[in-house]
């Protein structure tokens, strides 16, 4: 894995580029002639002159088939605008595009901007439609508080988590020592996760058996679940756009039988560093 140089926003490059090699096994015991597979992951600040169209690609994958009901445009300009808050995950070259990024947004600070204003209030038109979610519109309102985006291609490993929160982490902290409004209460995690139905293919045979219960959820980032043992509020909610569902992807997830939703939770920031350490016992130990 690559190292991001210490904190500088008028420095564009990292000036420690020190690499580790994560080594992720694409076969096991049924692909015995395949090799395993070594890349090297670079961690990079956000630069608006690059990385605007790979985060907006990232944004979409994440916000699913409601990426339509938000500017996300404007939202990753936000984003890629913060050099000194957050993180992307390359391969090769700075010039490539994102496979991951992650990073924090001070609702607060751009609750003017449109992509923020229109991003906010879907937050809190999915949060009062469902049960569990019901008390972070008032968070939202009333806290101070930083929403956590993350998303990586399919295939990424899980152990690109851990050195990308904690790196979140320092840089958050090294910008309220500057004095930036960065000192947040809680964290709000927005992420996807899923389970599994019966496949289209196969719908018209179970209407013929007896309804089966409520599959298990699973989380699209294994990190989720880890943080979620720290969270005071937790909960998916369906997506609204999911009835006209005209993404490719969802009917991809749909064909395959697997029902998409959207997840969010809210962490207190005095919690935020020992989820953290938990995600990284939990997903270090763990094949990617």
């Amino acid at each position: 894995m690559g190292k991001k140089r210490s904190r500088d926003p008028d420095v564009g490059v990292e000036t420690s580029q020190d690499s580790d090699k994560m080594e992720v096994d694409e076969g096991g015991s049924d692909y015995e002639d395949f090799d395993a597979v070594n890349v090297d992951f670079e961690w990079f600040n956000f630069d608006a002159d690059i990385d605007f169209k790979g985060v907006r690609s990232l944004l979409r994958q994440l916000l699913d088939v409601d990426n339509e009901l938000i500017d996300v445009s404007t939202l990753s300009d936000v984003i890629v605008a913060q050099n000194t808050i957050g993180s992307t995950v390359k391969v090769d070259s700075k010039e490539n595009d994102p496979y991951c990024f992650l990073t924090a947004l001070n609702l607060k600070m751009h609750r003017e901007n449109a992509g923020v204003a229109s991003f906010v209030k879907y937050l809190t038109d999915r949060a009062k439609s469902s049960e569990a979610l019901k008390s972070i519109p008032d968070a939202l309102e009333n806290k101070h508080v930083g929403v956590l985006l993350s998303e990586r291609f399919i295939n990424m490993p899980a152990q690109i988590a851990p050195p990308l929160y904690s790196m979140l982490l320092e840089e958050l902290e090294d910008a309220v020592e500057d004095k930036e409004p960065y000192d947040f209460s809680h964290f709000l995690v927005v992420s996807k996760t899923y389970h599994e139905v019966d496949s289209v293919l196969g719908q018209e045979q179970q209407r013929k058996k007896k309804p089966r219960g409520e599959s298990p959820l699973f989380y699209f980032h294994p990190e989720d679940e880890v943080m979620q043992r720290y969270a005071t509020v937790s909960g998916s909610y369906l997506f609204t756009g999911e009835a006209k569902s005209a993404a490719d992807s969802k009917r991809v997830f749909q064909e395959a039988g697997i029902k998409t939703m959207g997840f969010m939770m809210l962490v207190e920031a005095s919690k935020f560093r020992e989820a953290i350490k938990a995600v990284g016992e939990y997903v270090g130990s763990t094949e990617g």
